[in-house]
């Protein structure tokens, strides 16, 4: 069985994390979705638990980050090409996503950022496949 990540998120406003992650093609698993927490699948083995800020200190330890005022992590999705870097990220920040740095361009690398409603930092990456081959 391939390794899954569920990645888990503090959010503000579920109802509006929900339409913002399904604007950009994603669906909520409705056995792990009710009124405090969504199960976002991003793929096969990528989910991103949306969880309230009151569920999520169910779990937490420690303080929840203000993603507004720190970074607490950033997330990284690949790309099947340039094209799908800007095609996510243009949706991403007309769906209500916020502006997350620059573009990056290496040639063989093209990546681009967005912050979710609850400022959580996601970036898109392409990587030539012919130079992570070189690098392997």
């Amino acid at each position: 069985m391939d390794k899954m990540i569920f990645v888990n998120l503090p959010v503000k406003d579920l109802d509006v994390s929900k339409a913002f992650f399904e604007k950009l093609g994603y669906h909520c698993n409705p056995g792990f979705t009710d009124e405090h927490a969504a199960c976002v699948v991003i793929s096969d083995t990528i989910y991103a638990m949306l969880l309230t800020e009151p569920r999520f200190k169910d779990f937490a330890t420690k303080e929840i980050a203000d993603a507004r005022k720190t970074t607490e992590v950033m997330l990284c999705l690949s790309a099947e090409s340039r094209a799908e870097v800007d095609e996510t990220v243009d949706t991403a920040l007309a769906a209500g996503g916020f502006p997350a740095g620059a573009t990056q361009d290496y040639g063989t690398m093209y990546g681009r950022s967005f912050q979710d409603p609850d400022h959580h930092v996601w970036e898109v990456m392409w990587m030539d496949p012919a130079a992570v081959a070189e690098r392997s």
